[in-house]
């Protein structure tokens, strides 16, 4: 309920109606300080907890950005070093999140605070000087005036006419108190309504600005987080194909850990005791020997040398011959003697295990003969008329029942179905002789066979000899060379080779034309195939990490099928083969911190005067990379719209520049919004007309 209007009438007669009412004013004075008190006290709370949470934020930032990612092998695929900037990416685009809102936090105070403490002080605090005055005034007045009614009739004339003169002044001053003070505290009352309600509005706009800049970074953040995903996505499936090889190594790694040699490495390397004597006895030395066969050369490097001699450098020893020491010889076990061109007499090894021995003395060409078991291998497979028959078949049985079967050919088969299948085509009696239209053969069974049948060739369709240049292709930094290479390199291949990749690609570009129902997509099939038709002939870690790329180069075959199987390169268009790399590869990253930024509306302090001279000068495009100022709006912002006026259809995004003030916007949100923004250009235009009253 609202408080009756103070009379200036009723200040010369100060009723004690008039008092009450006075007071009534005096609490709802007392009820407002105490609200902007509040206000001021949880607005300095909610500006500290916004700079505590951006200060935490951009410290997360810096410590994203300090990471560095590091990786094994000497080059980075493409979606590796997407996911290697992220991190550095993901700190950009927070610090470009959170620099918006430190400036909007620093302007808080300006906004918000500052306005509320000036009026408190100004406005309600002059107010409550005034009735200080007001009362003290009064309490002079009334205390003169009892005097002066206790006055006797007896008294001078004069002096009973001075009693009534000052009587008459202090209760000219005490009117004049009482007419001031009702004016400023009706003053006060009335002027809070925009006072205190124009700070808020200003400090909750730079607040939604603030959201809205966010919003916006969220949409450009949008194609970055899906390429990075797809990135992730196809890092992750490279990952998991070479795990897969990476098992199948350390698996035969345990069961025959001699037979996985690496190339370039001697013949056999190991540890060996030497017998060492001297003229108090004998002792055993312990060595790192190496041994190559073709230059019978011996590389000894001792290990217990002992803290203040000498240092020992490796010894290179020629080999004459090697013999096994008969055990009744020595009391030690698994020895062997050797004779050198640079010592003179018999060098007397140790082995670790009688088996190691034999392995040392079969490298050596020992005298003694070595019998060992072979290492049981899986039965190789031939590229020959038979294979090519299996593999148009199992492709056509796949092209006309399950080309659009989901997770085609990442779902495998059942092992026993699968080598049933193989051993009943392959079988020598007679060769091909499957019905491929048999119940037993589901699709799982039959894309299982045909990718067990191209791992086990005796070498894989794009040979051993070709594998190092098409995975140096696959590492280039330049995309046009990566394709020019291996189109080039295809048609370097064996015909048969060729014709062989030539079905499967086709019939790969074919399985991913249905990738809405299979859901496999070239990368897809880069991964189950790539260790599929390319393989390392060493079987090494260092092969197993180039796995990724011969993923890389299946699915360019397969994205650029139609213009590799068009023709040969011609000699003219081939790229220049790139020098060698001396430094590791760099690779320019997908990126969101390095975009355009959108063009953004900026309001410029003002005033009124300027505002009406030149209603351009509040609404600027902001520059690309710029920083957007957020400021308190006008003063005295224009009449809002009218309500009552018929609304318009509404726009799916309103320009912020280009409103017009005829338009209604779809809610009270958005019409407050609408009010804001249009408040720079029509303080001189439009102040004191309705937007419906332009007609």
């Amino acid at each position: 309920m609202g408080h009756p209007p103070l009379e200036f009438s009723d200040c010369y007669l100060d009723s004690p109606d008039f008092r009450e009412r006075l007071k009534c004013y005096e609490q709802e004075l007392e009820r407002t300080n105490k609200f902007i008190k509040d206000v001021i006290k949880d607005g300095n709370a909610l500006i500290g907890a916004m700079r505590n949470y951006s200060s935490a934020v951009q410290k997360f930032s810096q410590t994203l950005q300090s990471f560095q990612f590091d990786f094994i092998g000497d080059t980075l695929t493409d979606d590796e070093i997407n996911i290697a900037e992220s991190f550095k990416e993901f700190a950009e685009l927070l610090n470009e999140v959170e620099n918006e809102r430190m400036m909007m936090v620093h302007n808080a105070s300006d906004l918000l605070i500052k306005p509320l403490e000036n009026f408190r002080k100004e406005q309600i605090g002059f107010t409550k000087e005034r009735k200080k005055k007001f009362e003290k005034d009064g309490e002079r007045f009334y205390s003169l005036l009892d005097r002066h009614l206790h006055l006797s009739s007896k008294k001078k004339e004069s002096q009973l006419q001075e009693a009534d003169l000052q009587v008459d002044k202090e209760r000219h001053n005490f009117f004049e108190s009482s007419l001031d003070y009702v004016y400023q505290i009706q003053e006060v009352q009335e002027s809070k309504k925009f006072n205190i309600v124009e700070p808020v509005l200003a400090f909750l706009h730079s607040l939604f600005i603030s959201n809205s800049l966010t919003v916006e970074l969220t949409q450009d953040f949008l194609p970055y987080k899906q390429q990075l995903q797809l990135s992730l996505q196809n890092t992750r499936n490279h990952f998991s194909s070479t795990r897969e090889e990476m098992e199948e190594l350390k698996k035969r790694m345990k069961e025959a850990p001699q037979t996985c040699k690496l190339p370039g490495q001697p013949t056999i390397e190991g540890y060996l005791y030497t017998q060492e004597k001297w003229a108090l006895g004998i002792s055993w030395v312990k060595y790192y020997c190496q041994y190559e066969k073709e230059t019978k050369t011996l590389t000894m490097m001792p290990m217990e040398q002992k803290p203040g001699a000498k240092q020992q450098g490796p010894l290179d020893l020629t080999l004459k011959y090697c013999v096994r020491r008969k055990t009744e010889s020595i009391d030690k076990r698994f020895c062997f003697d050797i004779e050198t061109n640079e010592r003179p007499g018999t060098i007397t090894l140790q082995a670790l295990s009688e088996a190691n021995r034999r392995l040392w003395m079969e490298a050596m060409d020992g005298k003694e003969p070595i019998y060992h078991s072979p290492i049981t291998k899986q039965e190789e497979m031939e590229l020959n008329e038979v294979g090519f028959k299996f593999v148009r078949k199992c492709i056509n049985v796949i092209e006309s029942k399950g080309i659009k079967t989901e997770g085609l050919y990442r779902t495998v088969g059942s092992n026993i179905q699968v080598q049933k299948l193989l051993n009943a085509f392959f079988d020598p009696k007679c060769p091909g002789d499957v019905d491929f239209n048999n119940s037993d053969w589901d699709i799982k069974t039959v894309t299982s066979s045909l990718k067990f049948y191209l791992r086990n060739l005796s070498e894989p369709v794009m040979t051993y000899r070709l594998h190092k240049e098409l995975v140096s292709a696959a590492k280039s930094d330049n995309l046009d060379y990566r394709l020019g290479a291996i189109h080039s390199l295809v048609y370097k291949l064996p015909e048969k080779n060729r014709e062989m990749l030539e079905i499967l690609i086709r019939h790969l570009v074919n399985v991913c034309e249905h990738s809405k129902e299979n859901l496999m997509t070239p990368s897809n099939m880069g991964v189950i195939f790539g260790p599929t038709l390319m393989r390392a002939q060493e079987d090494t870690v260092a092969a197993m990490m180039n796995i990724k790329f011969q993923n890389i180069v299946v699915e360019i075959l397969i994205e650029h099928f139609v213009k590799i199987y068009s023709g040969p390169p011609e000699e003219s268009t081939a790229p220049p083969v790139p020098p060698p790399r001396a430094t590791a590869r760099r690779h320019k990253p997908i990126t969101i911190s390095k975009r355009l930024l959108r063009e953004r509306t900026v309001f410029y302090t003002s005033s009124l005067d300027e505002s009406e001279g030149d209603s351009d000068s509040f609404s600027k495009v902001r520059p690309p990379g710029e920083k957007p100022t957020i400021i308190r709006p006008p003063v005295r912002p224009p009449d809002p719209p009218c309500r009552a006026a018929t609304p318009q259809k509404p726009e799916p995004k309103p320009d912020i520049v280009a409103g017009n003030a005829g338009e209604i916007p779809s809610s009270v949100v958005a019409s407050r919004t609408r009010f804001f923004e249009t408040a720079s250009r029509k303080t001189g235009s439009s102040q004191g007309r309705l937007p419906g009253d332009e007609s």
